[in-house]
């Protein structure tokens, strides 16, 4: 049992033995649903659902089997639900919550397939249904969860079956498909027991090959590090030792960090399709916490692992420092949390199996967990006072869980953090920080400092300084309680609160606390002063509102959630000694007896309340009987209302009209309300006070003051909830020790617990006889007479004083709420009608679970006469005061409270308690200090309580909640129904605060009575279509039929859906724009959440007269949307959509021959003409959604043996419909004008994104919203990414392209007849528009695959593309290349299928052009070959296409120095997808079976071509350089001379070499680089070489290619080459290549760190090192800043040699400086080279400050004398010095000397600065 279960209250824990009955009763009522045939079934079982949950939540105690049982069954329902999206949710949902609560116990087998067809059918075809979009998302969401809960369950085989399944997907890297896959891989892929034998090191090598696949890809990153993490985690026997280089160089990578203070993200990321992004985790945290788990699942003992996590913080920290922070400080604090967390979860399986002899010696030993804490404390430390509030509240989070892990390093940390923020007194933050940190590590410091146990062997420093800490914390918490700043008065209080948390009690005896040298006495004096302070100065930290929801509540920050303030006084309080308590009681009463401080009256009250709780005799004596008595004397001087009239003639007269001065009215509301918060557990203590309660109440309530009034109402709730409820007494108090430190309290796990912890139970408030008395006493005096005084009212003659009258309503209605809100569910609830009482046993059926709120008072007669009441005022007062909001307000209260007390008073309750989930007072399973490790987490007593108690109160309101609504059948009370009557009419009102109000109770009814949601529809939707009704009866009505449970209902409720539609759509009339707002709001959420509708609505055959009314229905509608009536275009939209809606959802129900079908189809069709621009959109998604048989096309066996031949094949029940409309005489000439007005192209829209979606300039975000299927086709068009800016089309619509494609398919050539001239007219026009509409449907007509187009591409089509390759134009070159894409793209859901003309297009394309063609021509023939090749699959290209490529690529190389600077870009472009799509069929693994011995041949002519493109480039190179050498000697000569012209071959160069950057950047930018990695390390050199030319285009396309190449990473062997060039690169004759490639070299080392070999550092290194003596000044510098750098954790060898080197040169110099002379120019070189490295290496410590730190940067600065450019060097690298170490100056300046000091200083241009 879980401990909240066993530490209920004792009358509800002996109920909780009914619960595991009452589960399997309800197992067994839908096993029987289980054997229903019936297709809609599934429905009846949502209602059942909750109730599951409900017994989930409340962790009850019940039987495995059932548990298994009802899982098979819900699996049974999920899969029954194949069309039924919403049940789907709800099964599934609750099928993860069994799964993941009862994972490790059950026994099942789940297979895969099943679940994966529900997502494909459901998210991953082209007509995926009607439903919402957030209803599919919310589907999409609850699948996966589920996959991921079944996983554990899958069987054997089933990772083996879906690797084959997925394998094909990503192994097209440029495909959409691949992300697709990659997605689905991580999702479903299993690492259980069973699949084990699936994984070995072939296949992890091979998954990493396919993960550098697509490169600059974060999605595609994120889903490879899932799967890999996964891997790694569960599959403990593969060897990772020879994958760690590889897999740390791309954890390293996915950081996106400023290297070198160059771009943190890559300049060109790949794109992934909205829609994979959205359904496939992707997020920043998904992928970090995937590199944490599995850097930290790959530490083993003797691993290399250890060095590369060391490696990997190393390169990462100096980005944790607050002085560096920015938009990766996110995922680096993500990082570092999860880093600690996956640490902690494998400590913690390793302990509970450290028996596990076969897995023992991969377990972490205590050099492992000390080594791991070092390194991340070094993040930590840089981390700990960052600006940013999440990376700083992460280290404190993360300090907290490793000071149970290796507290002799972190505790030490802390300590001397926090002495130095205490010295550091002007960085306030810090200080806050610093504290919070002790707070968070408290309890493991006392553990250490007090256990026994074998970590005190370790030794901490000596002596006990974190005793001597914890002194110095608790004395300085004094100071810390400061009003005026909150932030660091929350943490103290969060201080003293874990401090006294974990000690047993607090007296001055020095045998109980003889650690601590502290007088308690003394410091609880000094406490409670500066408490009282801190009171008397709060400031309401906003108005308050003297309304009539204005709580008893001050608002000041210590009341605000998060906030330590009451749990710190009850803490402190409940562990007083019985004389430390005596002592603070009296100070306390003495505070409150002479203050009253309105601003701060909940604070105060607080303060008495935790008194009250700890002692309720004492406190009640102390402090209540004080304020009562206070209250009682100040109310018995003041005047009262005094009402007359208990006559039958119910007049009333006031004899005055007394008020009460401010200053008075304010005391007494205060002191009222600080009385109200003291007696909440008062309990039996304050039935010695009941006379003087109920004279203080009756006084309040007879004040003429609303105030006071108001503050009784508090008063007497607070009183009953006292009396009546069960709450815990002794909380706060410690019951049990630590056992191996007596003086700490010992805290508790929740799920795994000793019988000496279940004897911790808290001593509950059971109410007594005497208290149930008081109660009832207070029920007829308050709610009794309330009552029978409302009931007067409502029947007297109105003759008195209105404004009498409605004071004395306030204050009767004010006893009424304040009576139910304090005994809620103590009040019996309403008998159930009669009518419900045969359904079931009712004992069993009204028991759901074990909970009870308090004892019973009143009578189920007192609700009932209440509801009756309420009824009769609520209609008095819509008669006589329907514009008293106050007292409306109040009504609406009520009804709440006698309807909805179950969850009303929970939500609002449970949102008010104390959030303190905090790691000060969480200590987690795995504890190393006290080697008491646990199976989960512990907390102290007190909260445990705490959660217990919540725990108990959400029992009791789901017990009553719930009672009566596990099934529809169930009716509430005609009470009930009054009231439901009541609220209905006020959701109308014209008070818009009523309406809200009303409707949110309204809502609450309808979740616990559905049976009376189709009621409140029909009356609600009479208000939409009544001329008559006014603009809030209509805001009112759309407000409750926008809701959730309205939607829900209409999907199961034929005759509120028909009343519903026909409501909004014929609204038209109202002339309000606030109505007509909300009622399109209204529908615009209907579509949002619509989840189909009920089966029933189409059985025409069972009922006729349903048919009837269907088929009138759908008439109707029909009309509505149609041009001919004159209705507004929003309604004829709605119509529209909504046609469109049930059409939809009728395929599910109907034949596809059926006579709706063809009619909507046809009417659809017109619509492409309609005048309306939003009713064409919408016609082209209805299209692309109903055009589904494609009789027409060509299946894969008839495409090789095309026919004419149609017999045989059923034609498609659309086409006779169809085609009567498309050969009306000019409908496709009207139709492509009409569409065309969609593609108006402006300068926003063609610059703006999202261009395929179909939108439109017309389109307002409502009208977007109505139109758009937001999962109308998940394989998103294009289907292949794109990289190529002059691709890029934001007018051509894949979705108008698919209408010309599906009416083909639908109705074959009959189609292409009337569409021929329409089409070549638009083809030719002059407008961009129609040209757009042409590409379109020329697409769709391409792409078709029916017969008979390939004897329309001999006879008119062919010669249709010859033409637009012809045409001058070029504005229209986008679509018209967009066109080609759509053409040839692969057909089938992953694009491995050929269209029928793609060859034929490519031989079209690949034709030579005339001759003398303009440059505009030849350009966009190019275009349109690269927009064709990229949407091949090279693994899969025919003879045909390679042979085409071959001949292609020898033409590219010809035309690489064309004249026009656009051809050779575009040349440059299709060269490299040319050159990609070869070499990944080379390399595929299939095509050797097909093309046999050709493949060498061509392998052979495709290495040739790249060998001389290589050669090449070196020689055009060699040429460039001559060239601009001979330039510049040509300008040297005259400097007045005109610009010296290239002659004619080396313009041809340059002209070579821009095409084959174009190439280079085309590559890159792609991902393609990734097989083309020789070509582009080949070209590396001229990219570097240059970066700086005469020729400022050729200039500018190198450093776009370098800009790129930075992020590529090279493996081997193509790595060693790429160092081979950087080598040589670096001793160029020309200095600007030596320094581009320093620059290159920064990024370079970063990116390769951890696969380099040891001679290529070295190689490296020295290279750089030489370059410190370059010639050139800017070589050196920048030498100098590339060493710092690689100082930073590439090799930590050389760097410490160098350190060596650097200095002892440097002294050196120093002494012999005299002798040298400096007019040498070499000389200069030497000794600044010299300065620099050392330089170098002061620079490289940026935070710290090294042993080795002061000599360096001493000697550096002496340098300071020298003449530049030493002297700029040293001032420089002083002053970077300076700033970097300004934080913690303080400190680390006395580790100087005072003569160090003094030269800093001289050196320094801020000499007061090392002083």
């Amino acid at each position: 049992m879980h401990l909240y279960n066993a530490w209920l209250p004792p009358p509800v824990a002996e109920q909780t033995k009914r619960e595991k009955e009452s589960f399997s009763r309800l197992v067994r009522t839908l096993e029987d649903f289980s054997q229903s045939d019936e297709p809609d079934s599934v429905y009846s079982t949502l209602t059942w659902i909750p109730r599951i949950k409900t017994f989930m939540v409340a962790e009850s105690d019940v039987a495995l089997e059932d548990v298994g049982t009802l899982v098979k069954i819900g699996l049974e329902f999920f899969e029954k639900s194949q069309n039924k999206l919403y049940a789907q949710v709800k099964w599934g949902k609750i099928l993860v919550l069994l799964l993941s609560q009862y994972r490790k116990k059950l026994s099942l087998k789940i297979q895969w397939r099943p679940l994966y067809d529900a997502l494909i059918i459901n998210h991953f075809t082209r007509n995926t249904g009607p439903e919402g979009p957030r209803l599919k998302q919310h589907h999409f969401e609850t699948i996966t969860s589920l996959v991921q809960s079944c996983r554990r369950f899958f069987p054997p085989g089933s990772a083996s079956e879906i690797w084959s399944e997925f394998r094909s997907l990503v192994e097209n890297p440029w495909h959409n498909s691949s992300f697709e896959g990659s997605g689905f891989l991580r999702l479903f892929l299993p690492t259980n027991l069973d699949n084990w034998d699936f994984f070995s090191c072939d296949r992890i090598k091979q998954w990493i090959d396919l993960w550098d696949s697509i490169p600059n890809c974060h999605f595609w990153n994120c889903q490879w590090a899932g799967v890999i993490a996964r891997v790694i985690k569960n599959c403990k026997f593969v060897n990772w030792e020879c994958f760690l280089p590889t897999l740390f160089i791309k954890y390293l990578n996915m950081f996106e960090v400023p290297v070198a203070n160059r771009s943190e993200s890559h300049p060109f990321p790949m794109d992934v399709p909205k829609n994979i992004r959205f359904l496939f985790s992707n997020n920043t945290v998904s992928l970090v916490k995937a590199i944490a788990k599995s850097i930290v699942y790959l530490l083993k003992p003797r691993s290399a692992a250890l060095a590369h996590l060391e490696k990997i913080i190393n390169l990462l920290e100096q980005y944790y420092h607050p002085s560096n922070g920015g938009s990766w400080t996110y995922s680096l604090a993500c990082f570092l949390i999860h880093l600690v967390i996956q640490f902690q979860k494998r400590l913690k399986y390793e302990q509970q199996n450290i028996n596990n002899c076969g897995q023992a010696e991969l377990y972490l030993g205590r050099s492992e967990r000390k080594f791991f804490v070092n390194v991340v404390l070094k993040l930590i430390d840089r981390g700990q006072y960052s600006k940013n509030n999440d990376l700083s509240a992460t280290v404190a989070a993360a300090i907290s869980r490793l000071s149970y892990v290796e507290p002799s390093l972190v505790l030490p940390f802390v300590a001397s953090r926090y002495y130095i923020a205490l010295e550091t007194m002007t960085a306030t933050h810090q200080l806050e920080i610093a504290v919070k940190s002790i707070s968070f590590v408290m309890r493991s410091l006392l553990l250490t400092s007090l256990s026994p146990s074998s970590i005190k062997l370790v030794h901490l420093g000596g002596g006990n300084e974190f005793i001597d800490l914890l002194t110095v914390s608790l004395s300085n918490a004094l100071l810390g309680l400061d009003a005026n700043d909150p932030p660091k008065t929350l943490a103290t209080m969060k201080l003293i609160a874990s401090i006294f948390s974990n000690l047993d009690s607090l007296d001055d005896d020095v045998d109980v606390l003889s650690f601590m040298p502290i007088r308690f006495s003394q410091w609880l004096d000094e406490f409670l002063s500066r408490l009282f302070c801190l009171l008397l100065y709060l400031e309401p930290s906003s108005v308050l509102n003297e309304g009539l929801y204005s709580p008893a509540t001050s608002g000041t920050f210590l009341c605000e959630n998060h906030s330590y303030y009451y749990c710190m006084l009850e803490i402190l309080l409940g562990r007083l000694s019985e004389s430390l308590y005596d002592q603070a009681l009296r100070k306390i009463s003495k505070f409150v007896k002479t203050n009253t401080l309105p601003g701060s009256s909940e604070e105060v009250g607080l303060l008495c309340c935790a008194c009250v709780h700890s002692n309720q005799e004492e406190g009640v004596n102390k402090l209540i009987e004080p304020l009562l008595l206070s209250v009682l004397s100040s109310l018995d001087d003041t005047p009262v209302m005094v009402f007359e009239g208990e006559i039958s003639t119910a007049s009333m007269s006031i004899r005055e009209k007394p008020t009460l001065s401010p200053a008075l009215e304010t005391t007494i509301s205060s002191r009222l309300k600080v009385l109200s918060i003291a007696i909440s557990y008062g309990g039996p203590a304050l039935l010695h006070y009941k006379d003087q309660f109920k004279e203080a109440i009756l006084s309040s309530f007879d004040s003429p003051s609303w105030k006071v009034n108001k503050a009784g109402n508090h008063l007497l709730q607070s009183l009953l909830k006292s009396l009546t409820h069960y709450y815990p007494a002794d909380q706060y108090n410690c019951m049990l020790r630590h056992p191996g430190a007596t003086t700490l309290d010992k805290w508790i796990s929740t799920k795994y617990y000793s019988n000496d912890e279940l004897a911790m139970a808290p001593k509950w408030h059971i109410p007594s006889d005497d208290e149930v008395q008081f109660a009832n006493e207070l029920l007829d005096l308050h709610l009794q007479s309330a009552l029978d005084d409302l009931y007067r009212i409502c029947q007297a003659s109105d003759d008195s004083d209105p404004g009498d009258k409605k004071e004395h309503l306030k204050v009767l209605l004010l006893r009424i709420n304040s009576s139910l809100q304090g005994v809620l569910s103590c009040l019996p609830d309403f008998n159930m009608p009669s009518s419900n009482a045969m359904v079931e046993d009712p004992d069993n059926a009204s028991f759901l679970i074990a909970g009870a709120m308090g004892s019973s008072v009143g009578s189920t007669e007192l609700r009932e006469k209440a509801a009756n009441i309420i009824h009769a005022i609520c209609k008095y007062l819509l008669l006589e005061k329907a514009d008293d909001s106050i007292l409306l307000t109040l009504v609406i209260h009520i009804t709440d409270a006698l309807v909805n007390y179950g969850n009303y008073w929970y939500d609002q309750w449970s949102g008010e308690v104390w959030d303190l989930d905090s790691a000060a007072i969480i200590e987690p399973p795995i504890n190393f200090i006290a080697l008491s490790h646990s199976r989960g987490k512990k907390r102290p007593r007190w909260d445990v309580i705490d959660k217990a108690y919540l725990h108990s109160m959400w029992r009791s309101f789901k017990s009553f909640y719930h009672k009566f609504c596990a099934s529809g059948k169930f009716y509430p009370s005609s009470h009930v129904i009054h009231l439901i009557d009541d609220l209905l009419k006020l959701c109308l009102h014209n008070y818009e605060t009523i309406r809200r109000l009303a409707g949110k109770s309204l809502l609450k009814i309808f979740k616990r009575w559905p049976s009376i949601i189709s009621k409140c529809i029909l009356s609600l939707t009479e208000n939409l279509q009544d001329p008559n009704s006014s603009e809030h009866a209509v805001l009112g009505s759309c407000a409750i039929l926008a809701s959730k449970a309205v939607f829900k209902h209409l999907a199961m409720d034929p005759k509120s859906l028909s009343s519903f539609i026909l409501g909004i759509l014929s609204s038209s009339h109202h002339e309000s724009l606030e109505a007509q707002k909300a009622i399109n709001e209204l529908f615009v959420a209907y579509n949002i959440y619509y989840a189909g509708v009920s089966r029933s609505i189409f059985r025409m055959s069972d009922d006729q007269i349903d048919g009837k009314d269907f088929a009138n229905l759908v008439s109707k509608i029909v009309s509505m949307g149609s041009d001919s009536i004159s209705l507004h275009w929003r309604y004829n939209l709605m119509a529209n959509r909504v046609l469109l809606l049930l059409a939809m959802t009728s395929r599910n129900y109907l034949n596809s021959s059926s006579k709706m079908l063809r009619d909507t189809a046809g009417h659809f069709l017109k619509n492409l003409k309609c005048k309306l621009p939003q009713t064409r959109i919408l016609a082209i998604s209805a299209l692309n959604t109903l055009l589904t048989e494609s009789p027409y096309k060509l299946s894969m066996e008839e495409c090789p043996f095309f026919s004419d031949n149609f017999k045989g094949k059923t034609r498609s029940s659309l086409e006779r419909a169809l085609t009567q409309i498309f050969q009306e005489d000019g409908f496709f000439n009207e139709a492509l004008n009409s569409l065309a007005l969609v593609h108006i192209i402006t300068d926003v829209e063609g610059t703006s994104s999202g261009g395929n979606q179909g939108s439109s300039i017309f389109q307002s975000e409502a009208d977007k919203s109505i139109t758009r299927f937001y999962f109308e086709f998940s394989a998103s068009w294009p289907r292949t990414p794109c990289w190529i800016s002059f691709l890029e089309s934001n007018s051509f619509h894949s979705k108008f392209a698919r209408i010309f494609k599906r009416l083909v398919q639908e109705c074959g050539m009959s189609v292409l007849l009337p569409l021929k001239s329409t089409l070549e007219e638009f083809a030719n026009a002059k407008e961009r528009s129609k040209q757009c509409v042409a590409a379109e449907a020329f697409a769709g007509i391409l792409h078709s695959d029916v017969n008979g187009t390939l004897v329309a591409w001999d006879s008119w089509m062919m010669v249709l593309l010859q033409n637009i390759i012809l045409a001058q134009s070029v504005e229209s070159i986008p679509e018209w290349a967009a066109c080609i894409r759509y053409a040839v793209g692969g057909k089938g859901r992953y694009g491995t299928r050929i269209p029928l003309l793609r060859q034929q297009i490519l031989d079209c394309l690949a034709k030579p052009l005339p001759p003398k063609v303009t440059t505009t021509v030849v350009a966009k023939r190019y275009t349109f070959l690269s927009a064709a090749l990229i949407e091949l699959s090279p693994q899969k290209m025919p003879v045909g296409e390679l042979q085409l490529h071959n001949k292609l690529l020898q033409e590219l190389l010809g035309n690489m120095c064309h004249s026009s600077a656009q051809v050779r870009e575009a040349v440059g472009v299709t060269l490299s997808v040319l050159c990609s799509n070869i070499r990944l069929y080379a390399i595929s693994d299939h095509h050797h079976s097909r093309e046999g011995a050709n493949n060498d041949v061509n392998n052979r002519l495709m290495e040739d071509c790249f060998q001389i493109l290589t050669e090449k480039a070196s020689h055009v190179l060699t040429n460039i350089q001559n060239a601009s050498h001979c330039v510049n000697l040509e300008t040297s000569r005259d400097i007045s001379a005109p610009d010296v012209h290239l002659n004619g071959d080396s313009q041809d160069n340059v002209k070579w070499m821009e095409t084959l950057f174009h190439f280079i950047i085309s590559s890159l930018k792609s991902g393609r680089s990734s097989c083309l990695l020789d070509v582009i390390v080949g070209l590396l050199y001229p990219v570097i070489s240059l970066q700086e030319t005469s020729n400022k285009d050729l200039s500018t396309l190198a450093k776009a290619a370098f800009e790129l190449l930075e992020w590529r990473i090279f493996w081997e062997p193509h790595l060693q080459e790429a160092v081979s060039v950087i080598l040589s690169s670096a001793i160029d004759s020309n200095w600007r290549t030596r320094s581009a490639t320093l620059t290159y070299l920064q990024t370079f080392m970063h990116r390769h760190t951890f696969i380099f070999s040891r001679s290529e550092k070295q190689k490296i290194w020295r290279t750089v090192e030489k370059l410190l003596v370059d010639i050139q000044v800017e070589v050196r510098e920048h030498a100098a800043t590339v060493l710092a750098d690689l100082m930073k954790g590439v090799d930590e060898d050389q760097a410490r040699h160098f350190l060596d080197r650097a200095y002892n040169d440097a002294n050196a110099l120093h002494k012999k400086r005299k002798k040298i002379n400096l007019n040498d120019g070499q000389a200069v070189a030497s000794i600044h080279g010299t300065v620099l490295a050392l330089a170098a290496s002061v620079l490289s410590a940026p935070y710290d400050m090294p042993s080795w730190l002061p000599e360096h940067v001493t000697l550096l600065a002496r340098f300071g004398g020298e003449p530049s450019p030493v002297k700029s060097t040293v001032t420089k690298a002083v002053a970077e010095f300076r700033r970097t170490h300004a934080d913690t100056w303080d400190i680390q300046k006395n580790l100087f000397t005072e003569e160090q000091l003094e030269i800093l200083a001289d050196t320094s241009s801020s000499s007061s600065y090392f002083a």
